[in-house]
């Protein structure tokens, strides 16, 4: 902190990227500790990843939702119009048109390319 104890933007930019530096960790460890549902999703294919489900506590976490149209605006005012998983930095698939791809906040699931959550950013390059 500076001489006169005041939060700089430096300081909070500088903690807001550690802090995504520990998504992913936090994620997985609210995996682990998930209860199962009390009705079994349908199996994915052999091979295949799960879907993520909104009700996750991952999802709860990050306000995870599946329908980027649907977010409430009041509740998340980081969130502008067009954003959506298939144009966010997280998105692991180098096809950004496919229906549902990986995350990098929520390992060993699959998102669905129209959703949206907290923590989304631009992607570079994507228009």
């Amino acid at each position: 902190m500076n001489p006169d104890n005041k939060l700089t933007r430096r300081h909070l930019i500088g903690a807001s990227l550690l802090g995504l530096s520990a998504i992913p960790v936090v994620t997985e460890t609210a995996l682990a500790q998930a209860k199962p549902a009390a009705a079994p999703a349908a199996k994915p294919a052999a091979g295949a990843l799960p879907v993520l489900s909104p009700t996750e506590p991952a999802a709860k976490a990050l306000g995870y939702i599946e329908d980027a149209t649907k977010v409430d605006a009041k509740a998340n005012p980081n969130y502008k119009a067009g954003q959506h998983c298939g144009n966010c930095l997280q998105w692991a698939d180098k096809d950004r048109k496919v229906a549902q791809a990986k995350c990098n906040l929520f390992p060993g699931k699959l998102v669905k390319n129209p959703g949206w959550c907290k923590v989304w950013i631009k992607a570079p390059g994507v228009a």
